[in-house]
C-alpha cells in the first residue's frame, strides 16, 4: 500500500471509512465550484469517484490519494495524479489535482500535499512530466501551481463547459525537491 507522510499529512489509498467524509466535501458548492462542471456530488457519485481513483492506482501505478491530518486522522480531501480526459492538449499526460474541504483552505495543506505528490510522480514513479489544468479565475489553485514550480503552457477550453483553462507543466529537469 502506497503511503506518503509529510510534516502534517498522510497521503494514502482509500478505505471504506473515507466515503462519508469525502461525500461531505463533495456536497459543498464552494469546494466543487472549480471542479468538472461545478456540480456537487452525492454519496453514490463520490463512491464512483473513489472507485475510479482506485482503478487508476491498479491500472497505472498512481492515482488520487486520500489526505488526512497526521495529528487527528481526519480526512481533509483528495490530492493526486490522474490522466485527464480533456482538453485535447493534455490527453495522455499525467495531471496533478487536488480538492480539500473548506475548513482546511488557506493553511498550506494543498501545497504540502501537492508537493509530496509531485515528488512521488517524478522521483518514485519515474514520470518525466506532470501537467496541471486550472480553470481561469481560480487564483487559489493558481498559487499552488506556482509554488510547485510549474510553468504555464498555454490555454484551452474545457470540452464540457467551454470555460477557459490555463495549462501548466513541469518536467524532471525543472523539478527542485
Amino acid at each position: 500500500m502506497t503511503e506518503i507522510r509529510t510534516p502534517r499529512l498522510i497521503l494514502r489509498r482509500w478505505t471504506d471509512d473515507d466515503l462519508v467524509p469525502l461525500s461531505e466535501i463533495h456536497a459543498d458548492p464552494e469546494v466543487m465550484r472549480w471542479i468538472g462542471d461545478g456540480s456537487v456530488l452525492d454519496l453514490d457519485e463520490t463512491a464512483e469517484a473513489i472507485e475510479r481513483w482506485e482503478e487508476e492506482w491498479d491500472d497505472e501505478g498512481f492515482g488520487v490519494f486520500a489526505v488526512e491530518l497526521l495529528a487527528s486522522g481526519e480526512l481533509i480531501g483528495a490530492v493526486g495524479l490522474t490522466v485527464p480526459e480533456g482538453p485535447a492538449e493534455v490527453e495522455h499526460a499525467v495531471g496533478i489535482c487536488w480538492r480539500l474541504g473548506r475548513p482546511f483552505w488557506g493553511q498550506g495543506y494543498a501545497s504540502e500535499a501537492a508537493h509530496a505528490t509531485l515528488e512521488f510522480a517524478l522521483q518514485d514513479r519515474g514520470l518525466d512530466r506532470v501537467v496541471a489544468v486550472n480553470r481561469s479565475g481560480n487564483e487559489e489553485s493558481e498559487n499552488v501551481i506556482r509554488k510547485l514550480g510549474m510553468k504555464q503552457d498555454g490555454n484551452a477550453s474545457d470540452p464540457d463547459s467551454g470555460a477557459l483553462l490555463s495549462l501548466h507543466n513541469i518536467d524532471l529537469t525543472e523539478y527542485e525537491a
